[in-house]
């Protein structure tokens, strides 16, 4: 094979290293971003390019290693050619060097006679959801009735149910109006920012522990959550306002935040599956096998929480946070300190700042790509059931977006809005695709993923 002649080559030259200068690979670029395949037995090739950090890029696509995440649906060769199976949605896998990219890959059934139903859409979602159902060949189940959408808009939005009497006179309504009235009415209500004040403190960990975090600090930090939601703050400034926070746990309660966990790479870990929906404990010891993080990038961002002080007050049940501007956190391989750089992204100055400010900055803002989405796929999850990305906290390569146009339009929104909690929520609560019925058809009975009925919830 060719690799065997560049071996054979290499070894007759006397095997030797690569020159310092040797270019590194930075980027993987893959195309198409996207495959429909109509029908088993159909082929589609793949081209793979590397970037490089003299700015250079190659053809990679015979170097690179294909993993194909459901081989019945699409199957990948080393050459990277692709063919349809049966139908369904697969993930091809691609990597060379130490980066990883993919593919999405629909295998679809040959349905010559296939329409999408006339329907019309309420709103961006229902347009993104449509064009995926209408890629896969399936039909949206119908809308729910009255009584169904004020029992599950209750619960979803206030976490209770409704009474009796205001069920009637909902159903009695004629108004066309009035299922988006009540959203609105809803989200108006005390218990919303119950339901999302619980569900943030679940996130957080806020809770008593007897050797660590004792039960002043618990109730401290929870009503400071909960007073950030009343005040319906954006959630960027909120996330902020945690991972910047100095000074003392009773007089600044986000800075508990730094008392549920003291380990550096634990924090590190914790921020990035909370904040941005990412798995990073795999690449503490080896590159993460199925995506794109290595164990440099582990090491550089965990040195962003390596300057954390910790001292005590008057009060033994206080500690008082602070940067130290000193300590490092050490490569596990050749112990060589990793100066702090941003998941993806470049090596900020942090030279005489404090380095917790300069990742809050970063990461809830729109200078960090998986921020807003995170966000975005957390709240879409409350209330579908199922996330765009699933499991919510496990973002990767190998684990895309069902639907990759709509989690970037819901993070480019959410964005936008000034990362505004509620009209995110009001988006989707007014969707079509929120208010369809559990009832199957024959074309979406066997599918959960692309939101064309509702999921049966506890």
């Amino acid at each position: 094979s060719w690799m065997y002649d560049v071996l054979i080559e290499w070894l007759a030259a006397g095997a030797p290293n690569d020159p310092p200068n040797t270019p590194k690979v930075v980027d993987l670029e893959i195309y198409p971003k996207q495959a429909v395949l109509e029908g088993s037995g159909v082929s589609q090739g793949l081209t793979v390019r590397a970037k490089y950090s003299d700015g250079t890029d190659r053809d990679v696509t015979r170097e690179t290693v294909y993993i194909s995440n459901n081989s019945a649906s699409a199957k990948a060769s080393p050459d990277g050619v692709i063919t349809s199976g049966q139908g369904g949605e697969s993930f091809v896998m691609a990597r060379f060097d130490q980066i990883t990219t993919g593919v999405q890959i629909l295998t679809i059934p040959n349905l010559p006679d296939y329409r999408f139903p006339d329907e019309p859409e309420a709103n961006y979602i229902d347009t993104h959801v449509y064009n995926k159902l209408r890629k896969v060949r399936i039909k949206p189940s119908g809308l729910c009735d009255d009584n169904t959408f004020i029992r599950r808009i209750y619960l979803d939005i206030i976490g209770k149910l409704p009474e009796a009497e205001v069920v009637e006179k909902f159903a009695a309504d004629k108004d066309s109006t009035k299922r988006s009235r009540l959203v609105d009415e809803l989200l108006n209500r005390p218990e919303f920012v119950k339901m999302w004040v619980m569900k943030w403190a679940e996130l957080l960990q806020i809770r008593t522990d007897n050797n660590r975090f004792q039960y002043k600090n618990a109730i401290l930090y929870f009503e400071w959550l909960r007073a950030q939601f009343e005040k319906n703050r954006p959630i960027n400034v909120i996330v902020q306002d945690l991972l910047g926070a100095k000074g003392g746990t009773f007089s600044n309660p986000a800075g508990n935040f730094y008392q549920i966990q003291s380990d550096q790479k634990k924090l590190m870990e914790n921020a990035t599956q909370i904040f941005m929906g990412m798995r990073m404990q795999c690449a503490q010891c080896h590159n993460h096998p199925f995506d794109r993080w290595t164990t440099d990038d582990y090491y550089a961002f965990a040195n962003f929480f390596s300057q954390i002080g910790r001292k005590g007050s008057e009060d033994n049940r206080e500690q008082i946070i602070y940067n130290r501007g000193s300590g490092e956190v050490r490569h596990i391989v050749g112990n060589k300190i990793m100066p702090p750089k941003f998941l993806g992204g470049e090596v900020p100055d942090v030279k005489g700042k404090d380095r917790r400010e300069v990742l809050a900055k970063w990461l809830a803002s729109d200078d960090n790509p998986y921020f807003a989405k995170n966000i975005a796929n957390m709240v879409w999850a409350h209330f579908m059931g199922l996330g765009i990305v699933e499991p919510v906290d496990d973002v990767r390569v190998s684990n895309p977006p069902s639907n990759p146009e709509l989690l970037e339009e819901l993070g480019k929104r959410l964005s936008k809005s000034g990362y505004d909690f509620k009209q995110l929520v009001r988006d989707i609560c007014n969707s079509r695709t929120y208010q369809r019925t559990v009832q199957s058809n024959e074309s979406n009975k066997a599918d959960s993923a692309n939101f064309a009925k509702a999921s049966i919830r506890r």
